[in-house]
């Protein structure tokens, strides 16, 4: 294959953070945002979060003793962590979160090279089940945002829900209409047409972009030195075993697109990498990691599968994170805007834990149980915390996040129906007759 120059390898680098960047930067501006950050904060979160998208995307493309699955992978904030990040920081504070994420990052580490053992628990009536409730679970802040905001005093207002309808639109056309690339933009781009029409309705003051600065340093610890709680490191970590069985899909896709026969190594390789980088997230107030899917189809339309063009990917984003002036512009999207971009992507994923849960039979009826049940206790107790709100401490630590009750849910109870199953076979099986 000829050699790729630093020119092409650059602007297909380029193509690879247009297709990742709203979904990278809508996160901080998502759980900022719901946890009550200033302007200031929201940019630093922003930048900070772009920096160690770079990062995290270059611990994966350089393969060292224990980290790195070298393939041209781009690495993102997972949506899967929005809704839990955000229960944590309403209730123990923004340092809470970032405690768990470095608890839970280390745990991820030191469990990478046994994760094909522990894989087993999480089957598709269970992972399924799990990413069905998280996305379900974040729709209604996608509605807040498409009305206005939370406390707004215009709340559904034509106008904001006029942006919304066209931002939604937007994205429909791009991703029906489009190339593989405009498909995999097809939300910056709306997002960025949307921002347009609402400054040209009055709405955006691009003051606070001008006054930002054009450099600033990272800083760890931005928001304080964190706390740890167990309730929110169980939660995290549970999100970053869920994230390590989707990346596990987007590794062997690559590796089938590449040519490259993965091996456990390898693989093992590659969720320390998310682990690492999750560590370091919590250090620098950031987010937890993984692979991004979107970026595969990008690998497919251009056929480079050369990690030379995701080398540059990553420095790229991690200059995004040195400009506060890109960050405070990302920060002035209109809420109407933010929302109706929200409500495609949480959709989403909940879309994809129902194709997952398509993969379950549910002609057993204990995987019907399971799957209600799961649902039930994971978004009745999102709906209605309190009723949660007077058990006991050490028992809170599972029910205070509904992320964590509907998983363990779906876990003890697939894990008894299993065990019975298999009891229930073994007394069926007759005696092997003795001579």
């Amino acid at each position: 294959m000829k050699t790729l120059s630093n020119v092409k390898a650059a602007s297909l680098g380029l193509q690879h953070v247009l297709a990742m960047y709203t979904g990278a930067a809508i996160v901080p501006l998502i759980v900022g945002s719901a946890i009550g950050l200033s302007g200031e904060e929201l940019a630093y979160l922003v930048a900070i979060d772009l920096f160690m998208c770079g990062v995290a995307t270059l611990l994966q493309v350089f393969v060292t003793k224990y980290t790195g699955v070298g393939l041209p992978v781009v690495l993102g904030c997972t949506f899967t962590a929005v809704g839990p990040m955000i229960a944590i920081g309403s209730l123990q504070g923004i340092t809470a979160i970032y405690g768990a994420l470095i608890a839970s990052g280390l745990i991820i580490f030191v469990i990478s090279g046994w994760f094909s053992r522990i894989a087993i628990l999480f089957p598709p009536v269970v992972l399924g089940s799990v990413v069905t409730i998280i996305g379900i679970s974040l729709i209604p802040a996608a509605i807040n945002d498409i009305g206005g905001g939370q406390g707004a005093k215009d709340f559904g207002d034509m106008r904001y829900l006029a942006l919304a309808g066209l931002t939604i639109v937007l994205i429909l056309v791009f991703n029906r209409y489009g190339t593989v690339f405009s498909k995999a933009a097809a939300v910056l781009i709306a997002v960025l047409i949307g921002t347009l029409v609402a400054f040209g309705m009055g709405m955006i003051d691009f003051s606070p972009v001008a006054e930002a600065s054009w450099f600033q340093m990272v800083t760890p610890f931005y928001f304080g030195v964190p706390t740890f709680n167990a309730t929110a490191i169980l939660t995290m970590t549970l999100v970053g075993l869920v994230s390590m069985v989707e990346s596990t899909g987007v590794f062997l896709t690559l590796g089938e697109i590449t040519d490259k026969k993965l091996t456990d190594k390898d693989l093992a390789r590659g969720y320390r990498a998310e682990g690492a980088a999750t560590i370091i997230g919590g250090i620098f107030n950031s987010f937890p990691y993984t692979t991004y899917s979107q970026n595969v189809g990008l690998v497919q339309l251009t056929g480079v599968k050369t990690r030379k063009v995701i080398v540059f990917a990553g420095f790229f984003l991690i200059v995004l994170g040195f400009l506060p002036k890109v960050a405070t512009f990302t920060t002035l999207i209109p809420k109407p805007v933010l929302g109706g971009a929200m409500l495609v992507m949480f959709g989403t994923v909940a879309a994809s834990g129902i194709r997952i849960l398509s993969r379950v039979d549910f002609a057993k009826n204990d995987n019907v149980i399971t799957v209600a049940l799961a649902l039930g206790v994971g978004l009745g107790i999102s709906m209605n915390p309190a009723i949660v709100a007077s058990l006991p401490d050490q028992v809170r630590v599972l029910t205070d996040s509904p992320i964590v009750a509907g998983s363990v849910t779906a876990l003890l109870l697939n894990g008894l129906f299993r065990l019975t199953e298999k009891k229930t076979a073994m007394r069926k099986t007759p005696l092997a007759k003795v001579e």
